[in-house]
């Protein structure tokens, strides 16, 4: 494709390939870059990983992903990958591209001092849902649906749920909640490729106007 523009892997964990959607929106909107591909891949080539999970017991001995679930005792690693084609909007429509989605904005944060590794800050990831939410001038009340991480562990998904309620789910009426999922609860975990398999199903959520 004799792609010239900036060319990088980006590695933060499980948000990598979401980090690199963003890091791509920003060279679109900077004028930096006409076009993008970004996504993410994963693969488990080795043992390693599973073994070093496995230890720190974030792995499900029953093999489920029980995503926002009393039931959640782990996550299942999966493998697979996706790539986005992204191009700024009045462009995609003179150029008569299909559109499947708009990102109305994009932001990126980290959770600052915490207690430890796997045990995310809800202060820190509500900080940020507020900032993306008032940056894209979306009220929180015309939400249908969010995708969320949602790994399927006793520690993550009650910290994220936390969250997503004390920055959206407090901006609407006592009548009308959110409705939240993960597709780990489907796919499993890809990790550091997981937000491109959230992100896919948000996209066929907006095409098919259907929450499964």
């Amino acid at each position: 494709f004799d792609l010239c523009g900036p060319s990088m892997a980006i590695d933060t964990a499980c948000s990598s390939a979401l980090v690199a959607f963003h890091q791509a929106c920003n060279s679109i909107l900077s004028g930096e870059s006409d076009q993008a591909l970004t996504g993410g891949v994963s693969l488990h080539l080795h043992p390693y990983g599973f073994l070093t999970f496995s230890k720190a017991s974030m792995l499900s001995p029953r093999g489920r992903c029980s995503v926002f679930d009393a039931a959640a005792d782990g996550y299942v690693r999966s493998e697979g990958g996706g790539i986005f084609f992204l191009k700024e909007y009045e462009q995609a429509l003179a150029d008569g591209d299909p559109i499947l989605a708009v990102v109305a904005a994009s932001a990126v944060n980290a959770d600052g001092r915490k207690t430890g590794l796997t045990v995310p800050s809800p202060l820190r990831q509500a900080e940020l849902l507020r900032q993306v939410y008032a940056q894209a001038a979306i009220d929180p009340s015309t939400l249908a649906y969010l995708e969320a991480h949602g790994t399927g562990t006793a520690v993550g998904d009650p910290v994220e749920a936390r969250a997503i309620g004390e920055a959206l789910g407090n901006a609407r009426m006592a009548d009308a909640p959110l409705p939240i999922g993960s597709i780990k609860g489907n796919l499993g975990h890809l990790e550091a490729a997981s937000g491109v398999a959230g992100l896919v199903k948000a996209v066929h959520c907006l095409k098919h106007r259907m929450v499964p």
